[in-house]
């Protein structure tokens, strides 16, 4: 496990949950992902094989069809202490990928993340914890191809047992993690924790 690895998890989990803190309910948090779309519960009866990866290209628009996510996306570098960036808090429909890694439909592991929330309400991210198994995540990219991805699972992770190696570490064949702050809530800490879908890629457009 690489430091770098280490620094992504403690970046995506510096939401604050503004919203949250100013609605001052926990009622209106966002959806949790059941243990039926875990890992632990089996494969998806909709299982695709996977594609061959594609040569490298930049994203450029993120969908979500099942959850009306479309979203334009823009490259994260690493801030100074080594952490993953993260898109700025002010635009709410806007996703996020690591530019030093993986881009998505290569082989390897892209990462994406974005905000679940931010002062004025929900953000892109915020319906990630009602994916479910087989669920499609699309992936527009600079070379005019479409990357289209199943969801394979959908996982929350409290912060002091976030799983690095099985999150970021590189896969054989071309796969995606969209990573949001989720978990349990707290107004003096916020989010406590992040969900975590993981994708592997099954065709383009």
């Amino acid at each position: 496990m690489s430091d770098r690895s280490k620094g992504w998890a403690i970046a995506v989990a510096a939401c604050v949950g503004l919203w949250l803190v100013q609605n001052g309910s926990e009622s209106v948090t966002p959806p949790v992902p059941s243990a039926a779309q875990a890992f632990a519960a089996g494969p998806s009866v909709h299982t695709d094989a996977a594609a061959d990866p594609l040569p490298p290209s930049a994203p450029v628009r993120l969908r979500i069809p099942e959850t009306d996510v479309d979203t334009p996306m823009t490259r994260l570098g690493l801030a100074a202490d080594g952490s993953l960036e993260v898109p700025p808090a002010g635009d709410r429909n806007l996703a996020g990928w690591y530019g030093g890694g993986t881009t998505p439909g290569a082989k390897g592991t892209a990462v994406v993340a974005g905000h679940v929330d931010n002062a004025d309400g929900p953000a892109v991210f915020y319906t990630l914890g009602a994916l479910r198994k087989g669920h499609r995540i699309e992936v527009d990219r600079e070379d005019g191809r479409t990357a289209v991805f199943t969801v394979d699972a959908v996982e929350v992770y409290e912060n002091d047992a976030f799983p690095n190696g099985k999150v970021y570490d590189e896969a054989d064949r071309a796969e995606i993690r969209v990573i949001t702050c989720g978990g349990g809530f707290s107004e003096k800490k916020g989010y406590q924790g992040n969900v975590v879908a993981f994708g592997h890629l099954i065709g383009v457009k």
